[in-house]
């Protein structure tokens, strides 16, 4: 932890849902998992899969943090108050939840499946629900109020393709900022998180062509590359007392993609 940058987040307790990424790459989730770990936050790392979940706990651990870890299908709502419990079990209070899962689907309404539209639904808007459901009495309990980041995606506002995906996503803007309606009386606080076409595993692992990572790249207004630790930055602001005044909010983290006319693939 850099002791000279105060961001108030200093023995808080953090949930980060989906935070874990295959082997050792940084992904969305990861990054925010290390980054208010660095910033002094204890951190429950969940993640459906168990081994993708330690590895960032180790990640954690070598850099000097304090974490833990544990898996779950965070579409059901018992393992989601299963993972809820688990934090305040170890640690005694819960503060921050960042919810980074998601799953992506290229087809349009014609071409798409019924049940693949029903599972897109399921898995990027059910955990937000859920482990907000279990999170928020928990944050009004620890007396200190909360914040929460749910992750969406420029697709939610600006969509090329992705129909299933878009409108999923769309979707969390809208809980986001209900949410915020709803709780800002118990002093939590509820942004997201809009990023844009970053280098991340789940984007790259299914197979990238050289030309359409460039083609990404060029999309930026600032000609570089976002990847997970720009999102993770993004989560550790929203979460720390800079952005007290803050809530409702829709961050969008994109280099500028959603304002160009260039192609982002």
């Amino acid at each position: 932890m850099n002791d000279n940058l105060d961001f108030g987040i200093k023995d808080k307790v953090a949930i980060v849902a989906g935070g874990g990424a295959v082997g050792h790459e940084i992904g969305n989730g990861r990054a925010a998992s290390i980054l208010l770990a660095d910033a002094g936050a204890k951190v429950l790392v969940a993640d459906k899969e168990e081994l993708l979940a330690k590895n960032t706990f180790q990640m954690i651990k070598d850099r000097g943090g304090e974490a833990k870890y544990i898996s779950g299908d965070l579409t059901k709502s018992e393992e989601c108050k299963k993972v809820v419990d688990f934090a305040i079990s170890n640690w005694g209070r819960l503060d921050i939840l960042d919810n980074n899962i998601g799953i992506a689907s290229k087809l349009s309404v014609v071409d798409e499946k019924e049940e693949n539209w029903d599972h897109v639904m399921d898995v990027n808007l059910k955990p937000m629900f859920l482990m907000s459901k279990y999170a928020i009495p928990e944050m009004i309990r620890s007396g200190d109020g909360g914040s929460i980041v749910n992750i969406s995606s420029i697709s939610a506002t600006r969509p090329k393709g992705l129909t299933t995906y878009s409108a999923s996503k769309g979707a969390v803007l809208s809980l986001s900022q209900a949410m915020a309606v709803d709780h800002g009386v118990d002093g939590i606080r509820v942004n997201c998180i809009l990023p844009g076409p970053v280098y991340t595993p789940m984007v790259y692992y299914p197979g990238m062509t050289k030309s359409h990572r460039s083609q990404r790249q060029d999309a930026s207004l600032v000609q570089i590359e976002g990847d997970g630790w720009d999102i993770g930055k993004a989560v550790v602001y929203l979460c720390s007392n800079w952005a007290r005044y803050i809530t409702g909010h829709l961050l969008v983290v994109d280099g500028g993609c959603s304002l160009s006319v260039k192609p982002r693939g």
